[in-house]
């Protein structure tokens, strides 16, 4: 494997804290959502996770739409990501990814984004370890 690029992020804080990039572009304070007891206003982990995870399944729908020739410019994903509590002590992360490709069937889109979701990295991280759904609309 072949390392093409490496991100370094410090995280101070926790959910109620600090993030900054080496390179300085991601310099954020970190409140948990309303809904968990903290403040609207503030980026917050899942955000960012599927902020992240929506640019890069979309990188890998683009490669999967020149592969089959259809052209996916105009796609866009919406990026749920849900915190769910399992127990008192114990969380865990679900997600799904709406698709939509202007122009395309939902059957031909469908394929096109599962087709995606086995190529992207992120997708490739979470699988097995969080429940996620692949949604054509």
């Amino acid at each position: 494997m072949e390392k093409l690029y490496t991100a370094v992020v410090t995280a101070k804080g926790g959910r109620d804290g600090h993030i900054k990039s080496s390179d300085g572009v991601i310099d954020l304070e970190l409140k948990a959502p309303k809904a968990m007891g903290g403040e609207d206003g503030y980026a917050n982990p899942e955000l960012l996770f599927a902020g992240a995870w929506g640019s890069c399944y979309l990188g890998a729908l683009g490669s999967v739409g020149k592969r089959d020739n259809v052209d996916v410019k105009e796609a866009t994903v919406d990026v749920h990501i849900s915190f769910n509590k399992e127990s008192e002590a114990s969380y865990n992360l679900s997600a799904e990814l709406h698709v939509h490709i202007p122009g395309l069937d939902l059957e031909k889109a469908q394929k096109l984004a599962d087709a995606a979701h086995k190529g992207c990295p992120y997708s490739k991280a979470t699988r097995g370890n969080i429940d996620v759904k692949i949604i054509a609309e």
